[in-house]
């Protein structure tokens, strides 16, 4: 059998390369700089990435350097990138490939070895930060002894965490070394898990990240002049961030601690990623640069050969590729222009609803109601909004001034005549949402294309009293309407082509990821909650104790247990949820007395002041109590695991959508399923729920690291 070394080689039989490109470069005080450029020859449609092959070549070009750094040849050497890229980080494709935990330590230790060589180089190194660096790219910079930033760079981050594993190329020891714990703590763990925020250059001077900033029309220039200076004695550094005694012997400790308890309430212990990251930064603060780089060695080792890291590269192929170009989606040629909205509704919904069509379309927009304070109260409501991003500086005056000018109210709807797209924001009642349509109709053009926001009715019947339900399509936005990322586009039987086109170009234009939907109950994402939901709500109703349902879902890694999402959504709404569920598939879905019960008692849980909860409302269990035989963690996971699986299956051979990938997508944006589970069909294929019930995975091959086959055969 090949060594690590050589399976690690094998892997970059077809890598995209990063070149290391050397030219001198007089320094103005006298001495050369040379200048190592990172490019991979794809101008900027692909970020420049490290593969096994580019760090072999960037360590063989370090090398050379040191050589003539040795002899007197060159004084300084620095790194940068191709315009606007430092570079994005490990090459995650060739990552994704490791076959072992052998080789994924090798890649560790290969990337130590060759960035670390940026410290060892016997002369003062630099990167000049010219664009993008995410992970490994960012790690290049924190090796070398000094660091500029370009002001226009897109984007800073080590978002590892978020992707399942941890920065293992230095990161986590030299951060926290550089810039303190409590900004690595924001950097290494709380960005990533904000669904991957990332830094701004100034952010990144702030935080004491890179030394200097300078604008980008003569950044190279500017940046040589600059270190110049700093060999040359000229100019000093200042780092005022780096940790002290004081920090490391008292602060450090409690920073950690904290992010403990906040990791354990938002998150739980289900992914890996945070707490390996958490416990490589704690060791940082009194470990030597050897130890700490070997930590991060194992630390890759484990997390690249589970089951998480590929899980979260597979649910990030979905959110950067399937998202991109959605099943099913007719050609954007036949689709309808949207020069004004029409938003029927001015409550809550319906203005986050108009804001986003008005900033993002920056179409007039146009709200109606029952009654001119509504109205009114709606308006004010959106404008207000818009003058808080001003503001807070997200747009500018003009801009602003301008959204404005285009929102307006009116209870006539006769104002509707000229809108190209009406969606509606009522209450979610069938003869409601019919009678709304129907008065619509008789005001607007044939061509208006006319927009649900059901979450679970037949958008066919909400239609049948249209002359042409064929301009109909289901536009199901997931609260906050600002934040949330997904539409499903639902398809109703007699949707045409340029009405669905139109929803898709649509949902694109306000920066939305659709998925098509056939016109079913609940669609896909509350169809998948409705079944989690009604199960947990029929375990307490026949005896299992809250506590039990809370452990037993626990292994889902979801961000909120079913009581709590429960909550979220409104007791009111899931009730309703359920019952729609029920009523549609009686055999599969319980409805649920009690939660009607809660519904009228309003909560859950006991919560402080703050609104954290303290336990479950006495009340609450009262209410929802009954008898049975109370179900163990383990019987109650496994009924909900293979009660899932069956309802997969049962989408996907109806064709709700397109695939298993879609339904993963679904539930990845529009449920907050986390990465590292990728979604609900890969953790149902790995814990034999789909076997189990269907006789076969819905993933061939699993969607599994290369330890899983290790412990099945255990």
């Amino acid at each position: 059998m090949s060594s690590a070394v050589d399976q690690l080689t094998a892997l970059s039989a077809d890598e995209v390369v990063t070149h290391s490109f050397v030219r001198d470069v007089p320094l103005p005080s006298g001495g050369v700089l040379a200048l190592v450029t990172l490019d991979n020859g794809r101008d900027h449609k692909r970020p420049s990435t490290l593969g096994p092959a580019t760090l072999v070549e960037l360590s063989a070009t370090l090398d050379g350097l040191r050589a003539r750094a040795s002899r007197g040849e060159v004084q300084a050497i620095a790194v940068t990138g191709k315009p606007y890229f430092l570079a994005a980080g490990a090459d995650l494709s060739k990552v994704s490939q490791i076959p072992s935990r052998d080789v994924a330590r090798e890649l560790a230790r290969l990337g130590h070895s060759t960035l670390g060589k940026l410290h060892e180089a016997g002369v003062p190194t630099f990167v000049f930060v010219n664009g993008l660096a995410l992970g490994g790219g960012l790690e290049i910079a924190l090796h070398a002894d000094y660091r500029t930033v370009d002001s226009s760079a897109a984007a800073i981050a080590l978002p590892e965490v978020f992707l399942g594993i941890v920065p293992a190329w230095g990161g986590a020891w030299l951060l926290p070394n550089l810039i303190g714990i409590e900004n690595a703590l924001k950097v290494v763990l709380e960005n990533p898990l904000k669904i991957n925020r990332t830094l701004k250059a100034a952010q990144a001077l702030e935080l004491g990240i890179v030394d200097v900033e300078f604008g980008p029309a003569a950044f190279l220039e500017d940046s040589i002049r600059w270190a110049d200076g700093v060999v040359a004695g000229r100019t000093k550094v200042a780092r005022p961030n780096v940790p002290g005694k004081i920090e490391r012997a008292v602060k450090w400790g409690a920073a950690i601690s904290i992010a403990r308890k906040s990791l354990e309430s938002k998150i739980g212990r289900v992914a890996r990623s945070p707490w390996v990251a958490l416990d490589l930064l704690e060791a940082a603060r009194n470990t030597d640069r050897a130890t700490g780089f070997a930590a991060e060695d194992e630390a890759l080792a484990e997390l690249v050969s589970g089951d998480q890291f590929h899980a979260s590269m597979y649910a990030f192929d979905l959110v950067q590729k399937r998202a991109k170009k959605p099943a099913g989606a007719p050609s954007p040629d036949v689709a309808r222009k949207v020069g004004k909205v029409g938003v029927v509704g001015a409550g809550l919904m319906a203005s986050q609803f108009a804001l986003l069509f008005v900033r993002r379309l920056q179409v007039p927009v146009v709200i109606t109601d029952i009654d001119q304070a509504r109205v009114d109260a709606g308006v004010e409501r959106i404008r207000g909004e818009i003058l808080q991003l001003a503001e807070k500086g997200r747009i500018s005056g003009d801009e602003s001034n301008r959204l404005t000018a285009l929102v307006t109210g009116t209870t006539d709807l006769a104002d509707f005549a000229d809108a190209d797209w009406v969606i509606e924001a009522v209450f979610e009642e069938l003869g409601v949402k019919q009678e709304v349509f129907a008065n619509v109709e008789a005001v607007v053009s044939e061509t208006t294309v006319l927009a649900t926001n059901t979450s679970s009715l037949s958008v066919e019947q909400i239609g049948a009293r249209l002359a042409h339900p064929e301009r109909l399509v289901g536009f199901h936005f997931f609260n906050p309407v600002a934040v949330m990322p997904l539409i499903e586009v639902v398809k109703a039987p007699g949707t045409d082509e340029a009405t669905l086109s139109t929803a898709m170009v649509t949902a694109a234009a306000l920066r939305k990821n659709a998925v098509i939907t056939a016109d079913t109950p609940g669609f896909v994402v509350n169809r998948i909650l409705a079944k989690l939901l009604g199960e947990a709500m029929h375990a307490v109703e026949t005896g299992t104790p809250f506590e039990t349902v809370e452990r037993a879902t626990a292994p889902f890694g979801l961000p909120m247990t079913p009581f709590e999402l429960l909550e979220l959504v409104g007791l009111t709404v899931g009730a309703h949820v359920l019952d729609t569920h029920h009523a549609a598939f009686p055999d599969r879905f319980f409805a649920s007395d009690g939660l009607h019960r809660l519904a009228e008692h309003g909560r859950v849980f006991e919560r402080d002041a703050k609104g954290r909860r303290k336990g479950f409302d006495k009340k609450a269990v009262a209410l929802v109590a009954g008898e049975g035989t109370p179900l163990s963690d383990d019987e109650l996971r496994r009924r909900i695991e293979d009660g899932l699986a069956d309802e997969v299956g049962r989408m996907l051979d109806d064709g709700v959508v397109a695939a298993a990938e879609d339904i993963d997508l679904c539930l990845v944006l529009g449920a907050g399923w986390p990465f590292q589970m990728g979604g609900v069909t890969p953790y149902l294929d790995r814990v034999g729920a789909s076997e189990r019930v269907r006789g076969r995975t819905f993933h061939d091959p699993l969607v599994v690291g290369p330890e899983h086959a290790v412990r099945a055969s255990a």
